[in-house]
Parts: C-alpha cells; sequence; structure tokens
C-alpha cells in the first residue's frame, strides 16, 4: 500500500514537472540579426531614434541610425521594431536569485551557511539555472545577476551569471569577483512578543567590529606571505582584497557606520571598496565621494530609513548620491520574489529628479562598471556583448514596460516562464477554449 502510495507520489511529481519546466537555453546565435526601426536606449545616456542595431556571433557590429546603417548589413536576418524600444540588458546586483527557490521551504534555500565568518563560501557553485524565478526575471528585462550568499558578517564570495545557460559553469561572466561583508548594525528591534516597542541597543555590535577588524589583520598578514605551509580557506578566499583583484562590498546603512567602516578597511589596505544598502549616504555623500567609492542602492521601493528622515527619501536616495558625482547602481529588495521588478525601481527615481536616460543607467552601465563588465556589457556599443532587449514601450514603466524579445550574447531567449503558463491555463478555462502551451 505504501509503495503504491509512493509511486503515485512521483507520478504526480514528473507530470507537474513536465508541465511547468524551464525554458532550455536557447542555441548559439547562427545567424546576424539586425533591428531596424526602434528608439535605441543606449544605456550611457544617449538615444537614437529611428536606430538600427546589428549583431552577429554574440557581439554587436552596428549601432547608429536606420538611415546610415551599411549596405551589407541590409542582408543580415531582419527584426522590425518601428515603433518598440532597445535597451541592454538589465543587470541585478546583490541578489541571490538562483540560490532559493520558495522562501517557505528551508532545503530550498542555500544562500547562507553556518557561523559568521565564511568568505570562502562560493555562491556560484550552488546557482540553480534550472530556478523557476530566473524564467520570470528574464522575461521583465533581467538578463545578468551577481549572485551573492547571505548571512553572518562575512557570508562569502559572489560572481556575475548571464541569465540563460545549462548549468553555473556555462552561466558564468566572472568567477568570484567580491567578497561581501555585513557590517553590524548598532541597534536591534523590539522583542513584540515580550511587549516592546522601541530598538534597543546591540550588545554585540563592538564585538563583531573587533570580529572584523582582526580577520582583515590576519588576512592582510596571510597575503604578505611568499608561500605558507598550510592554505587557510577562508583567510585565502580574502587575499584578493589587498591587491585589488576583488572587491569588497559592504553592507552599511548609517551614516556613522559608513565613515567607520570605510576607515576601517582602507586603514587595513583592502584597495576596492562597494557600499551596498547607504540608506543614510545622502548625509555623507562628500566623505564617499573623496574616497571615491560606488555605491548600490537598495529597495528604492521603500519606507524612509529613521524618524526624522522625508518620506520621499527612499525615492529620491539615488538621485542625491549622483548629483554628489558618486558611481550609483540600483538593486532591487532583500526579497527574491520582487528581483523582476528592478526596472521600476529606476522608473521611480526618474520621477524624483532624475534625468529617464541617467536611471536606466543605474541598472546598464553603472551596474556593469560596478562589477568590473563594461568591455562586455551595460550598453549597446560596437564589439560588446548582444545582451539587450525589445520592449514594446517604456521598460522602466510598469504601465509600458513589456518585453517581447530578449537576447543573451546574441542567443534568442525563450520568455515564457510559469506565470505565463499559469495565465494561459486559467484565461483558457474561463473562456472555454482549448489550452496552448
Amino acid at each position: 500500500m505504501k509503495l503504491r502510495h509512493i509511486y503515485t507520489f512521483i507520478g504526480l511529481l514528473l507530470s507537474f514537472t513536465a508541465w511547468a519546466q524551464v525554458p532550455s537555453p536557447a542555441p548559439a546565435q547562427q545567424d546576424g540579426i539586425v533591428i531596424t526601426g526602434a528608439t535605441l536606449h543606449i544605456g550611457n545616456g544617449n538615444v537614437v531614434e529611428q536606430g538600427a542595431i546589428a549583431f552577429e556571433n554574440g557581439k554587436i557590429l552596428y549601432v547608429g541610425t536606420l538611415a546610415d546603417m551599411p549596405v551589407e548589413l541590409a542582408e543580415l536576418v531582419k527584426v522590425e521594431a518601428h515603433g518598440k524600444h532597445v535597451y541592454p540588458g538589465l543587470i541585478l546586483l546583490n541578489t541571490f536569485l538562483g540560490l532559493e527557490e520558495i522562501s517557505a521551504v528551508n532545503p530550498s534555500k542555500d544562500f547562507r551557511e553556518l557561523g559568521t565568518v565564511n568568505p570562502e563560501v562560493r555562491s556560484i557553485i550552488a546557482y540553480n539555472t534550472d530556478s523557476h524565478l530566473t524564467p520570470t526575471n528574464r522575461s521583465n528585462g533581467v538578463l545578468v545577476a551577481q549572485i551573492t550568499p547571505r548571512g553572518g558578517l562575512f557570508p562569502g564570495t559572489s560572481s556575475v551569471v548571464q541569465l540563460d545557460a545549462w548549468n553555473w559553469e556555462d552561466a558564468v561572466v566572472k568567477m568570484d569577483e567580491g567578497i561581501h561583508l555585513n557590517w553590524p548594525f548598532p541597534y536591534v528591534g523590539p522583542r513584540w512578543w515580550m511587549g516592546e516597542s522601541q530598538a534597543r541597543e546591540n550588545k554585540s555590535y563592538q564585538k563583531n567590529i573587533e570580529i572584523i577588524e582582526q580577520t582583515l589583520k590576519e588576512a592582510k598578514a596571510y597575503a604578505a606571505k611568499s608561500e605558507v605551509k598550510e592554505i587557510n580557506l577562508k583567510l585565502e578566499a580574502l587575499k584578493g582584497l589587498f591587491d585589488g583583484s576583488k572587491k569588497l562590498y559592504i553592507n552599511v546603512d548609517m551614516a556613522k557606520d559608513i565613515i567607520k567602516s570605510v576607515q576601517l578597511v582602507k586603514e587595513l589596505g583592502v584597495e576596492n571598496v562597494v557600499l551596498v544598502g547607504v540608506k543614510q549616504g545622502a548625509y555623507v555623500s562628500e566623505f564617499i565621494k573623496d574616497h571615491n567609492i560606488p555605491c548600490i542602492v537598495e529597495r528604492t521601493h521603500s519606507l524612509p530609513f529613521g524618524e526624522d528622515a522625508s518620506v520621499d527619501s527612499s525615492y529620491d536616495l539615488p538621485n542625491q548620491l549622483v548629483d554628489a558625482g558618486i558611481l550609483v547602481g540600483l538593486a532591487h529588495t532583500g526579497e527574491i520574489m520582487g528581483e523582476r521588478n528592478l526596472a521600476f525601481g529606476a522608473g521611480t527615481a526618474a520621477a524624483f529628479g532624475m534625468e529617464k536616460e541617467e536611471a536606466l543607467q543605474l541598472l546598464t552601465l553603472n551596474n556593469a562598471k560596478i562589477l568590473g563588465i563594461e568591455d562586455q556589457m551595460g550598453s549597446l556599443e560596437v564589439g560588446k556583448d548582444a545582451t539587450l532587449l525589445i520592449s514594446e514601450g517604456d521598460l522602466l514603466d510598469m504601465r509600458g514596460n513589456k518585453v517581447s524579445k530578449a537576447y543573451i550574447q546574441g542567443r534568442d531567449l525563450d520568455l515564457d516562464n510559469k506565470h505565463e503558463m499559469l495565465y494561459r491555463k486559467f484565461k483558457a478555462k474561463y473562456e472555454k477554449k482549448p489550452l496552448v502551451n
């Protein structure tokens, strides 16, 4: 009896898996393609009306007006796009996409390890290319992502992937490019179950800073050795911070902690630093600018940070930092299900003082510069990867956003996803029409 139930369960599981299968990765580009007539949003602030963009073997050959397009490019496969918009593929920073599938199911989570100091943990080897969440991101313009672990003081190492691959080896764009540091927060939230309503002092705050300092000091001494008798995996992972080959991403929000964290790591000889979060970054923008540190702003769609913050402070923060002369990139949320709405965070920034093309740049060229992949992607320029998309309307506006085609390295993507499948399924049910997959 039990065996029969097991077989029944396996059969149901297989049938559901087949019904909602993640689309297979697209084959390599075979024929040259030219997209004609669209408005080209280059990703560096420039726009080309009535444009044309051609690419072959995964690389961009031409970007410019349709009128000036070389005659020989007319022989390529033509994609008519008059009235539509072409954008570089959006780059999602600081996400654990592919490391979690269902938030309420612990076995589907693979974004953190036990302990507080785990810089040797490599997120890339846990990255799941078959996640059902990945296609929903692709169909909204997100084509590249920085896969980042979570938890503890040093959660691990991030890598950059493109979102159309059979496995993590095929997905890699840049391997183990950065170490992440979660700077401790000086306060902890109220224990509501004990009737508390106010935050209280974090008694582990100073101790955690001492752990960070000691870890980096040991890593610096380890990196200075010409040879070691026994490899220390934790310190080995941190070596790149002292020769500039890896970036240190500091997750920090409070103004005082921004200053304190930067001063500490700079004194210890860390070369490349990126600040993540920076909710109070506008208060210390001059300090950030003087140290030439890029910032990744998260959760544009969030409540104000602190009682004295203005009601629109989260919306306006990217604009304030850009006005201060800081290189700013935009991430989305700490919530995996909302990452596909990345474009709309930039749209909100544009609604609060930033030029539309400048806001787009927060998701394209600026993010590419922060990751060190600007020579490969981030803008529509000759010689770069043909990682781009076509939208029926304004990509940054949820009323006009409708991605109808997308390419990664010239490969024509299947933009189907579980959301679309469920829409077709129930649309057919209530319209009494046969289901077409």
